[in-house]
Order: C-alpha cells, then structure tokens, then sequence
C-alpha cells in the first residue's frame, strides 16, 4: 500500500514530522520561567523536571546526553536554553554542544545573568516568540518512512498484549525496517527472560554479548537493591491485567521487535547509527523509557497498553493502541488505536498492522494524537546514580 507522509526536512538531513520550539531548562530551578514562557508563547514546549545538580560521572554524563538529545530531536525547529547560572548542568555548555551538532537557532537565557526570574522569562519569551514566527514559514514536504525512527514500548500490560497490539507493531517494526528506517526497542527489564530471542537474532557476536551485558547490568542493579528481579511479579496493574510472572511479560513485550535483525543496541538517550531494528538499554518505567528514546532522536512513538495510559511526550506524538476493545472503549479519551480487534477474529495482525502504518502516515502528516491534544507533556530522565 502507497502511504503519503510529510514532514519538515532540516538541512542537516533528518526530518520532523512536528515543528516545536523547545524552551529547555537544564535545572529545576529554571523549569518555572520555562513553563512561564510555554504559556505566554504559542508554538512552544516545555518540560518539568527535578535534575540539573548535584549529579556526577556517567549519572551527569547521562543526563547531559538527555538534554541535549532533546534539543536535537528532528521534530524541534529551535531551543531556547533556560539556566540559572550556578546548577552542575550550565545551561551554556548544553546550548554549546546543541549548536555544534546542528545548525538549528540556539540560545541560552541564564536567570542570574538576567537578575532574576521575571526579566528571563521576558527575554526568553521575546527569542522564543521570533523562533516560533520563522518556524511557521517552513512548509511540510513529502517524505518516506526511511526517514523516522520510531520508538515502541508498552505500559500497563495485560494478558492480550503479546497476542493483539505488541504482535502489531512487531508487524510495524519489520515493515519500517524493510522501508529503511528504524525501530526502537526499548524496556530492558521488560526483556529480562526473553534475551535469548533477541541474541539468536543480533547482527554479530557484538551485538549479542552486549544483548547479555545490559540484561546482566539491569539484574545486578536490583540485585544491589536485595531484589531478584527475574523471579518477581509484575506491577498490580500487570497481575490484575492477567500477567503472573516477568518472564510472560517480557515474551509478550518482545513481541514488538517483530522478526528483524536486531542491528545495535545503544546507551540510554543515544541516537541509534543502523536503521532497522535497534534496541535501547532503558528502565521499563513509561515516562523515562520515553523520554531515552524521544532524547535519542524518536520522531513519533508506538504505545501499547492493556490497561489505559494517558501517557504523552512534549516533543514526538504518541500513539495510544489499546490491547483489547473494552478497554478501548472505557478509556477513548487517551487511546488511539484498538487492536482488540484480533483478540475478537476480526483482524489478523496483518492487517492491524498495516491500520497501524495508515495510522503513522496521517499522524506524521499532522494528525494529532490524543495525548497532543491534552498537553499531556511528560518527562523524566533516568537516573543511575545518586545524588550528592
């Protein structure tokens, strides 16, 4: 099937299928006068967050990472770096390596060096107000499916999920693999029990020993906790959805990789360098799965879930996909998409997974999804060390 996708092609090469102006604070101290500025200009995003200090090696370099993956992401036009001057994470040094990867408009507004919240939230609300005019003069343009890379992940699972919706976008996974793009699999501890699968699957002797390291590192950190975590149930969510063990979760969220070769397996916020299917060492909590991979460069993402979520992102549209009808039915206010029509024979996975594909060409076109419309603009980094 022929599907028609626009977007906005950047002159770096990559695409966008939206055109946000990003107000990005790089400390909690700042993310005020950053919402401050979301609400007093139209056509920008913010995030609310508690990092920014007090962070140290790979735990700092993460975060780092994070930030400004965020302000690379295809699907932002420019930044505008909101600081307070004295945190670990200068907002300058953010903003200097945003501008060195891109040619995208960069600028940084420190709150000390503006004597205080109310005179940096007017000057960032005047850069950010001509970042918002010029964005609008750009026009959509046709592109191809070889041009996104798509991020997956499932939240509030239920015993449909590896039979209905993760089968779906493990069809959608394999068809954007085969269009040249990219497919991020994500959810490290979701995969715990199922490593074998994706090893038999990885590119080379490389890609699948670190298959095994990341699940060993993920284990070794619950360890560290007193928490055996393979042998261990499921959220309650998960339980009362009809999931009993880890091990049947993960088969169920493995589903989502579909039947393609795993490439590379990247770092958490690290923007993948293979298309086709990738895998990203993230937590299996929703919002900073999310956020790993919108930092790593995911223009749109694929959600799955059994239970309901309202689950969104303030830069890449999620698309909600319910596991079974009636939950669709009861939470219509944040899913998209229902796949509950496999459970019933009215679908094969086929061909929900080519409703799905119709789904990402409108969406990335600029249909908007539910969780856009509701501003449900969540965000959280994950954090792996502690703070001093």
């Amino acid at each position: 099937m022929d599907y028609k996708l626009s977007g906005y092609k950047r002159t770096d090469g990559t695409v966008g299928i939206r055109n946000h102006v990003l107000i990005l604070p790089t400390i909690v101290c700042a993310t005020q006068a950053a919402m401050n500025v979301t609400k007093l200009v139209d056509g920008t995003v913010s995030v609310v967050h508690q990092h920014g200090c007090a962070q140290v090696g790979v735990d700092y370099e993460q975060t780092f990472r994070t930030y400004v993956g965020m302000g690379l992401n295809p699907n932002v036009y420019g930044v505008v770096v909101m600081g307070l001057g004295c945190e670990t994470h200068q907002g300058q040094s953010v903003a200097e390596e945003i501008a060195k990867r891109t040619d995208k408009p960069v600028e940084l507004v420190s709150i000390q060096d503006h004597s205080g919240t109310l005179q940096a939230t007017a000057e960032a609300a005047k850069i950010a107000t001509r970042m918002v005019q010029d964005a609008s003069m750009i026009e959509r343009e046709p592109i191809r499916f070889s041009d996104l890379i798509v991020g997956t992940e499932c939240g509030g699972s239920d015993a449909c999920s590896g039979l209905s919706a993760n089968p779906a976008v493990g069809y959608v996974s394999d068809r954007i693999a085969q269009s040249g793009g990219t497919s991020i699999l994500a959810e490290t501890t979701e995969l715990i029990g199922a490593e074998h699968l994706l090893a038999e699957r990885a590119k080379d002797d490389h890609v699948a020993k670190r298959v095994y390291e990341v699940i060993e590192a993920m284990e070794n950190r619950a360890f560290s906790m007193g928490v055996d975590i393979r042998t261990g149930n499921p959220s309650p969510g998960n339980r009362k959805g009809g999931l009993t063990t880890l091990e049947e979760k993960s088969l169920g969220a493995a589903a989502k990789a579909g039947s393609s070769r795993l490439n590379e397996l990247v770092s958490y916020a690290e923007r993948p360098s293979e298309k086709g299917l990738v895998w990203m060492d993230t937590p299996g909590h929703d919002i900073e799965q999310l956020t790993g991979m919108t930092a790593g460069g995911a223009q749109l993402v694929l959600f799955t879930s059994g239970r309901g979520t309202p689950t969104g992102s303030p830069i890449a549209p999620v698309i909600k996909i319910s596991t079974n009808s009636l939950m669709f039915e009861t939470m219509n206010d944040n899913m998209d998409v229902n796949t509950g029509t496999i459970i019933e024979g009215k679908e094969t996975i086929e061909e929900a997974g080519e409703r799905l594909m119709q789904e990402i060409a409108t969406v990335a076109s600029g249909k908007r999804t539910k969780a856009e419309i509701f501003k449900q603009h969540d965000f959280g980094i994950w954090r792996i060390g502690p703070t001093f």
